[in-house]
């Protein structure tokens, strides 16, 4: 008997399993809808033009490769502090933040952080959510819940939200997304936004919001409208960001957390103890994404090229919603919820039996629960996936 003869099998990972599926399926029409990645309308992962020049200069300058501080690249984590509060707002002063290993990693360190400050706090997340969200922060030593959030037919349940939050007990950690809620695709709206900040310092819940997906939903300074509406009424934030998606940075896994604290004083001891958060996870976090990064927002040209380009590809998805649910009129479901959904995601309101279908006998690759990813279609597969939602309908 060793050590690990008790270690039992994991299941697969829904989303990277899938991708494994897709992968050995050898019919050439297959489309894969269940990758959370931006594709162009090549079905090709961008390489945005910002990050190639600022690549060329980087790799025309290059440097030693040394340890970066425990916090990360110190022009980076300005560069994200500035994009998550803005260029002229006073909190930067009473933030801190600190790089991430992408979303996620910006996510556990949060997690780690909070765990150790209220170790019997709870967890609550939307119903549904992205499904690394329980699993992180139930790893983290937390009882997870939900808060309504989705009604099938419906579209948002707002009422509901608000009626769990109102039930949450002093000091519950809420994970919200701030845009482009994955997996649904339905958002709040600003008046909701302020809504929802009121009751959170009400009851003096803490936010703790997930930004990966800044500039895919109206724009960034939009899409960052739920920041403000938190920041503005002093209440303890978390903010996690990440920029997989808007930069196609994702294997370079470039993320952030940032803390906002009442005071300068504090949010030097915020940043004292999330260093040793990242100290016992994995010391320091790695040079070459965070330098394409913070240069692409520092430098005015490059700035302006990643802001044209990222408009770009909201464009692109928007424009494929509108193509998608033009060819699903008429069937005996209404899909013009398609477009009223808002980033990279569509919960289409399809049944398990209905997306195995769709996998099994035409090749379309989506989620159990019946999201698929907008930004993977286009021009070329648009049709054979509405014929295919037709059929299994």
């Amino acid at each position: 008997m060793t050590v690990f003869a008790a270690v039992r099998l994991a299941p697969r990972d829904p989303i990277l399993g899938m991708t494994e599926a897709f992968n050995a399926d050898i019919r050439p029409d297959k489309v894969n809808l269940g990758v959370g990645v931006y594709l162009d309308a090549s079905a090709r992962v961008p390489i945005l033009e910002c990050v190639r020049a600022a690549s060329d200069r980087l790799a025309a300058e290059l440097k030693p490769c040394s340890y970066l501080p425990i916090d990360g690249l110190p022009s980076y984590d300005r560069a994200v502090k500035e994009l998550v509060f803005g260029p002229e707002s006073a909190l930067r002063e009473r933030a801190v933040t600190v790089q991430g290993l992408g979303g996620t990693g910006a996510l556990r360190i949060g997690a780690e952080f909070l765990r150790g400050l209220n170790p019997d706090a709870r967890v609550l997340i939307s119903d549904p959510s992205w499904e690394n969200h329980l699993a992180l922060f139930s790893r983290s030593g937390f009882q997870v819940s939900s808060y309504r959030y989705y009604k099938p037919g419906v579209g948002l349940d707002f009422a509901g939200m608000l009626d769990d939050l109102r039930a949450a007990a002093q000091s519950t950690i809420v994970v919200l997304h701030a845009c482009c809620h994955n997996p649904t695709g339905y958002d709040l709206s600003a008046e909701q936004w302020a809504q929802v900040a009121e009751v959170v310092r009400e009851r003096e819940l803490v936010p703790f919001l997930d930004m990966a997906y800044q500039g895919f939903g109206a724009g960034i300074e939009a899409d960052g409208r739920a920041v403000a509406e938190f920041s503005q009424r002093d209440v303890p934030l978390l903010v996690a960001n990440s920029f997989s998606k808007s930069m196609s940075l994702y294997g370079e896994r470039v993320g952030g957390l940032t803390v906002l604290g009442k005071d300068a004083d504090e949010a030097a001891r915020l940043a004292s103890q999330l260093k040793v958060c990242v100290r016992t996870l994995y010391s320091n976090p790695p040079t070459h994404g965070a330098s394409i990064a913070a240069m692409v927002l520092t430098d005015p040209g490059l700035r302006q090229l990643w802001e044209s380009e990222l408009s770009g590809m909201r464009d692109r998805i928007k424009l494929m919603r509108q193509a998608l649910a033009a060819r699903l009129q008429g069937l005996s479901r209404d899909f013009s919820f398609v477009t009223a959904q808002v980033g990279m995601f569509s919960y289409t309101g399809l049944s398990l039996e209905q997306m195995g279908e769709l996998r099994e006998k035409w090749a379309v690759y989506g989620l159990d629960s019946g999201r698929i990813c907008v930004a993977a279609i286009n021009d070329q597969n648009v049709d054979r996936v509405a014929q295919a939602i037709a059929k299994v309908l």
